[in-house]
């Protein structure tokens, strides 16, 4: 196992683990001893009960692997409140659907501020596998806004008729499995795992018809499969999506996480991929290192996204950074009304504002996406600097 400089997991940790490992283990046995990465990727995040999304361990915050936008401030929910009430202001009857909703953070934040605009869904309906993040979620809802818990629903998955929504997603494309691979003078391997003396192993075989098909649409540069080219790809972005577009009568999708355009994603300097894991704050490329405990990774080629989109009947509305998102949809309107009782609570209230906002924190990295289906009018939040034109 990989050498790295991390914090030891508890005893309690490496045992979770264990289990996880043991049932990935018998998984690769019985399907003849190899697995690609993004088969592997899915059980470590999604096996039942073991994997790290699905497993009960701390995740968000402080205290855990990463820390997201609504965890940072509830400027965050607040200023998205403003585009959602506006639409569904056009739109009487509208639901709110939130995949990914972790600590329950955002619908709480979001729920609150749409009551103070005066235009609360009929109902919230969360997506959610985990019935460990389902409790946490209820629980951050029954502290933070009791009177409103009646409009929240739990889904295991999407309504079967379509409904008119609002569906956010708050990074959930980078947490799906990816397929990762090699351009090594011009030969096309993939990556996987496989069982060697009963350990896990990292190692390279020759391309899937799957892996092949979905790299030549990408139209990736012959100078870069000339070279030693290490990336992955998401398979499961125009499905998830496919998924979406058919529940939705009418309404619009904000999805929100860190990625590039496909020119940047492919580049010729971006040779060794976006793939990362994050267990405590701390980053690394040892996936196999205690399964289960370590948060699995890849940035998002949103040019897939508007790809995805189009071919599903939607109307890509508008593409930018998660700063020029929050500008437009007046987070600095927001900070200067809100009444704080020391200049250090107004001091802090601006930091927050920073890390949202600013390049060099999450407003450069972070970029929102915003499609509709049935809308009259294009979906707020993108009325200046649209970088549409870039995908």
């Amino acid at each position: 196992m990989q050498k790295l400089e991390l914090p030891e997991p508890s005893h309690g940790e490496k045992k979770h683990s264990e289990k996880l490992a043991g049932l990935i283990k018998q998984h690769i046995h019985d399907v003849g001893g190899w697995i690609s990465f993004d088969q592997y990727m899915q059980l470590a995040l999604y096996a039942p009960g073991l994997g790290y999304y699905s497993g009960g361990l701390q995740k968000f915050g402080e205290q855990g692997d990463f820390i997201t936008a609504p965890e940072v401030s509830p400027l965050f929910a607040r200023t998205l409140a403003r585009p959602v009430a506006s639409i569904i202001k056009s739109m009487p009857g509208a639901n709110i659907i939130e995949f990914g909703a972790g600590s329950g953070k955002l619908a709480a934040d979001l729920l609150a501020e749409l009551e103070n605009l005066d235009q609360l869904p009929d109902l919230y309906l969360i997506i959610e596998l985990s019935a460990e993040l389902q409790q946490r979620q209820r629980d951050t809802l029954l502290r933070r806004v009791p009177g409103l818990i009646g409009r929240v629903q739990w889904l295991s998955s999407l309504p079967e008729e379509p409904i008119d929504a609002v569906v956010l997603a708050n990074e959930v494309l980078d947490a799906m499995p990816v397929k990762r691979f090699l351009f090594k003078e011009n030969q096309l391997q993939q990556l996987g795992v496989e069982l060697k003396s009963n350990e896990l192993e990292l190692n390279y075989r020759d391309a899937d018809l799957e892996l092949e098909q979905a790299l030549s649409s990408l139209q990736i540069e012959e100078t870069v499969m000339q070279q030693h080219y290490m990336s992955e790809i998401n398979c499961q972005i125009k499905p998830w999506l496919s998924s979406v577009a058919k529940c939705l009568n009418q309404g619009a999708i904000y999805l929100i996480d860190y990625g590039y355009v496909r020119s940047e994603y492919y580049s010729e300097e971006r040779n060794m991929g976006t793939f990362m894991g994050y267990y405590r704050h701390r980053s690394m490329d040892a996936p196999l290192w205690y399964p289960g405990l370590q948060d699995l990774t890849a940035f998002v080629d949103f040019t897939s996204v508007a790809e995805a989109a189009l071919e599903n009947h939607l109307d890509v509305d508008g593409f930018t950074s998660q700063g020029n998102f929050l500008i437009n949809c007046g987070l600095a309107e927001i900070v200067d009304k809100t009444e704080s009782s020391t200049d250090i609570e107004h001091l802090k209230l601006v930091q927050q504002m920073k890390t949202l906002s600013l390049p060099g924190e999450m407003g450069e990295r972070f970029k929102v996406i915003g499609l509709s289906k049935g809308l009259e009018e294009n979906v707020p939040g993108f009325e200046m600097r649209d970088l549409r034109y870039s995908l």
